[in-house]
């Protein structure tokens, strides 16, 4: 009989820690009609909010001022809201109701408002409706860096270096990885307005996901062509790189690091004080680089009227149709459909409240090449921009940026004659040693995509703002496969389904 009562409060307390330690709700948010998943949807808890992934996917934390009885806010565009407490939350998927239209008295009081004239009370209404001054953000920034090898055509016409021969040459290029993708991940707090060049960041903890093994093919072939160089070249000779009329200088030295000997100690004294100063510039680099992107996607919101998207500031540059009317919520919506009269570069929608007129959605695609260039055997095409950008209304009842999604698709193409050239600085005469002459047409194509999901904000006072001070030293974390207990603990957007997937080749031990 104690036997059994042991065993019974056994499981009464693993049950009890089980759920104490269950930290996160996740589940997929679907069209109870079509079971399909519904992307950037917005889910409140405790007036925290989150957004789910283009999936449909989100996780909520949930931390232990939270109760079961606390209610979950889910709301879209287009569908009815839902709220209830989360322990009537069942499985793993949500299913929302697209909601019938009904014109409800203010869309029949302003039907007769043209798209232009909607647009001119948006562009009035800016100040009352949104914060442009500074403020203080919690930000979560994902970058997809997707890099493809589309073209490698050569023809080798002279080398003087025998190891530098056509099958070295394929071999190097065969091995080159056609493709990767890398997956950075930073969380932080932003302060700072509109203006990109006034942002401050304070970063809490950052990832990256790759696969290093490619990293470990490129230095195998970084060795075998620096043995070869080591073996033909003569430490005190320079390079001329030649493509046609243009070239440039390189000294022999500035190829090759010079080995440390281990007995010297000043040297090796100097050795690690030049990695420290590499770490911490390293450190400097990416909370710089970090605080430009998302200081550059703040920037270019539509609300600005130096934005790329500036139908709301010129919508005389564009045609504007007056498509649908829809809800969020309770709230009517007006959509708009935008498209460029003449040179503008963008065309998409615009989602409006028509009680307040502020624009609470954009989805917007680009109509033509936003760079086209080509000369002398040199391209470059910026063919891709489209995204969607999010306002949430928060507690100070204004419009704040909640989410911002942009992919961004280059490519890039080199044809055009190389020839290298070794000189020695100590000949005299003719200094000319070897020389490596080929012909080469590549194209290389490279597609980013940002997303920034905001999940708080506040306003700043002046002094606010310039008392805090940037003490960054935080650095990715690397990962070789996807962890998902690394943001355990925070808010951020779901991970879809390729992130969730990513394993590397070869798993690197650090």
């Amino acid at each position: 009989m104690e036997k059994i009562t042991f065993w019974v409060i056994s499981i009464i307390i693993s049950a009890i820690c089980s759920n104490s330690h269950a930290q996160s709700l996740t589940a997929t948010i679907v069209d109870s009609a079509t079971q399909k998943p519904i992307p950037y949807v917005t889910v409140k808890l405790n007036k925290k909010g989150v957004i789910t992934n283009e999936e449909g996917r989100f996780s909520f934390q949930l931390h232990s001022n939270i109760r079961e009885t606390d209610s979950l806010f889910i709301s879209c565009i287009g569908y009815e809201t839902l709220g209830k407490p989360i322990n009537q939350f069942k499985g793993t998927t949500i299913s929302l109701a697209a909601m019938a239209i009904e014109l409800n008295p203010v869309i029949v009081t302003n039907k007769n408002y043209t798209p232009e004239e909607i647009l001119e009370i948006v562009g009035d209404s800016i100040l009352k409706n949104y914060n442009l001054g500074l403020a203080k953000k919690r930000v979560f920034l994902r970058e997809t860096y997707t890099n493809q090898i589309l073209k490698t055509d050569y023809k080798l016409k002279r080398s003087t270096i025998k190891a530098l021969d056509k099958e070295f040459i394929d071999n190097f290029i065969n091995q080159i990885p056609k493709n990767s993708t890398v997956y950075n991940e930073s969380l932080g707090d932003l302060y700072g307005g509109g203006d990109s060049e006034e942002q401050k960041l304070n970063l809490i903890k950052a990832s990256e996901l790759y696969d290093k093994s490619m990293e470990l093919d490129y230095d195998i072939l970084e060795e075998k062509f620096n043995k070869i160089i080591k073996e033909n070249v003569k430490t005190d000779s320079y390079f001329k790189i030649k493509s046609g009329l243009f070239g440039t200088k390189v000294d022999a030295d500035e190829l090759f690091e010079s080995e440390v000997d281990s007995t010297d100690v000043a040297a090796l004294n100097k050795k690690l004080d030049e990695e420290k100063k590499k770490k911490e510039d390293r450190k400097k680099f990416f909370a710089k680089y970090k605080r430009e992107t998302m200081g550059n996607l703040y920037k270019n919101l539509p609300i600005y009227e130096d934005t790329n998207y500036n139908v709301l500031f010129k919508p005389g540059r564009y045609n504007l149709v007056l498509e649908d009317f829809t809800y969020l919520g309770d709230a009517a919506v007006y959509v708009i459909n935008f498209t460029p009269k003449r040179s503008e570069d963008y065309q998409g929608k615009l989602y409006i409240n028509s009680d307040d007129f502020a624009l609470i959605r954009m989805d917007f695609e680009n109509v033509k090449s936003l760079r086209d260039f080509s000369l002398l055997g040199v391209s470059i095409n910026e063919y891709l921009a489209s995204g969607k950008i999010i306002f949430t209304k928060g507690k100070d009842k204004k419009y704040h940026l909640s989410y911002y999604d942009i992919a961004k698709g280059i490519k890039a193409g080199f044809n055009r004659p190389v020839k290298i050239i070794e000189k020695n600085k100590n000949v005299r005469g003719r200094r000319k040693q070897n020389e490596l002459f080929m012909k080469v047409d590549f194209v290389f194509g490279n597609k980013n995509r940002y997303e920034l999901v905001v999940f708080d904000e506040t306003a700043l006072s002046s002094a606010q703002y310039n008392s805090f001070k940037e003490n960054n030293t935080v650095l990715p974390t690397y990962m070789p496969n996807y962890n998902p207990e690394f943001w355990k603990g925070y808010n951020v957007i779901e991970p879809n389904q390729a992130i969730r997937e990513f394993i590397s080749n070869t798993e690197i031990i650090e």
